[in-house]
């Protein structure tokens, strides 16, 4: 054999046929894969540029940093020779980091402050929210057709006409200026001309939104002339003034003082300025909890429903899986993956769909349980049923999961176990009582309590079969089937004035502190299965 032959058939020349992934690989290889990781380091660098431009215009300047840092290490891994693993890896952690990391961390900062309605701006904006809400119109205030337009030197004054007296004048921010009525023209849409000023129209007119916004025309006292719409305007006074050096707002007309109270708010007794800001108030949420009867009586009430609702699930879905799988793991049994098919049609079916076909199956009106069996049972409108039908539900949808790793656990059984227990003269109770449970509950010990961690969170099953309710008596917010996940929802969307995100947030905590607690307890106990190897 020649050494060219040789060569050939120790190294062949092409690769078999079928084999698609080391073709791919050989494709984008070499300067394909070059251009392909610079093609995409572009985008990735386009992408990083538009956000620092967004930071920049928002003084987020530790997000631009942070921003900075990512981009430029990113480049350098991908251009580095010697960061093979570092370049498979970096996806997955800064996937991790933002979708698991980053809001985890937020909603614990959003936990410790009174981020809700009414409580979103910052300090700054707050008080100048106040003031623009403090102005109203006074006992004998005016209001103008107005115009908007630029004088000989080109700043922006407006055009006012008397809408009482048809008096007009030209308004800057250091008062009016009479105007003869036969300079300006108008018509049944406003002022449209005015001699020695040009009108401003079309675009530059909507352009000028947020600067007529923060115009003012001083008349008598502390009111003042501010646009309403592009083409009126009315005479305004605050009822408020603000004092800087005192952080304080007075109230004009009998001296009120409102202060900051260190919660987000100027109050005065039970009297509050709207709005508010956001701002850090500690364990405040956390104490509310506890403190406020119309939180702690639901939030304890709810925590029991919580409990059974995942332990009944879990554990009534696991033995009827269990049993399904003993039944249908037999040789022999005729139409078996039939019978296996339609156990699993409950898991192949979308579940938030099957949740709406079963609410309406359930309506004890026209649903179709009650008219074929003949039943007057108010599955959805009724505390008790309602409960009893969230169980079933959810039962329904999670047995084809449990047969599934039933039946996965009763195959990795040996099957010499069993014999040998027949042999011995072990009655069939006794060797799964003995030999078939441990071994299964050993595999699957993990997957109950994840399932258990899972239901106990199960918004969907709740919310979209019963939306919590049905409602209770002297509890607005918490219905009889919320549980923990729901009752959070609703806070942080249906309670006091609007949404409460801070306490929602602090609620989210403690949901995580009882389930992690509950799932370590039982791993631990879970180390003793171990012991039947």
């Amino acid at each position: 054999m020649s050494a060219t032959t040789a060569s050939s058939a120790g190294m062949p020349d092409e690769a078999p046929k079928g084999a698609i992934v080391p073709r791919l690989i050989a494709f984008f290889s070499g300067s394909v894969g070059v251009a392909v990781k610079l093609a995409l380091l572009a985008m990735s660098n386009a992408l990083a540029a538009w956000a620092a431009y967004v930071l920049i215009d928002r003084s987020q300047w530790i997000a631009l940093v942070a921003l900075l840092v990512t981009t430029v290490g990113i480049d350098a891994l991908y251009f580095g020779r010697h960061t093979l693993p570092a370049k498979f890896l970096l996806p997955g952690v800064l996937f991790l980091v933002c979708f698991q990391i980053v809001p985890i961390v937020y909603t614990i900062d959003v936990a410790f402050t009174n981020y809700s309605t009414g409580h979103i701006l910052s300090k700054s904006s707050a008080i100048t929210q106040i003031e623009l809400t403090s102005l109203q119109p006074p006992a004998n205030g005016k209001q103008y057709f107005m115009a908007p337009a630029h004088n000989s030197a080109g700043d922006l004054v407006l055009v006012l006409k008397d809408q009482v007296s048809g008096v007009t004048f030209v308004g800057t921010e250091k008062g009016l200026t009479p105007l003869p009525q036969s300079d300006v023209k108008a018509n049944a849409f406003g002022i449209t001309a005015a001699k020695g000023y040009s009108i401003i129209k079309g675009n530059e007119l909507f352009s000028l939104d947020q600067k007529l916004h923060a115009f003012h025309v001083p008349t008598t006292g502390e009111s003042s002339i501010t646009p309403q719409t592009i083409s009126t305007a009315v005479e305004l006074e605050p009822t408020l003034r603000y004092d800087g050096k005192t952080d304080t707002f007075t109230r004009i007309s009998d001296g009120t003082v409102f202060r900051d109270d260190g919660k987000g708010s100027f109050v005065h007794a039970d009297q509050e300025l709207e709005p508010g800001w956001k701002t850090t108030i500690g364990f405040h949420n956390f104490g509310t909890i506890l403190a406020s009867k119309a939180l702690r009586g639901p939030f304890f009430r709810i925590f029991v429903w919580t409990v059974v609702f995942a332990a009944s699930t879990v554990f009534l879905s696991f033995f009827v899986g269990l049993f399904l799988a003993i039944v249908l793991n037999k040789k022999g049994l005729r139409f078996q993956r039939f019978y296996r098919s339609l156990i699993l049609i409950p898991w192949a079916v979308p579940g938030f769909l099957s949740l709406l076909v079963w609410q309406g199956l359930l309506n004890d009106d026209f649903g179709v349980v009650n008219r074929i069996f003949h039943l007057n049972i108010p599955w959805l409108f009724d505390a008790n049923w309602a409960k009893v039908s969230c169980i079933l539900v959810s039962f329904w949808l999670t047995v084809p999961y449990f047969f599934l790793v039933s039946m996965g656990a009763l195959q990795s059984i040996p099957e010499e176990l069993n014999e040998a227990a027949h042999v011995d003269g072990g009655a069939a109770t006794q060797i799964f009582r003995r030999i078939t449970l441990p071994l299964v509950l050993i595999a699957t010990s993990p997957l109950l309590i994840a399932s258990f961690a899972f239901n106990f969170n199960n918004f969907n099953n709740i919310y979209l079969l019963t939306q919590g309710g049905p409602t209770q008596t002297n509890q607005p917010i918490a219905g009889a089937t919320d549980i923990l996940i729901s009752y959070t929802y609703k806070l942080a969307i249906a309670t006091g004035k609007g949404q409460d995100y801070g306490l929602a947030s602090a609620v989210s905590i403690i949901i995580f502190v009882i389930v992690a607690t509950i799932s370590a307890v039982s791993f631990s106990r879970t180390k003793a299965l171990e012991n039947i190897n």
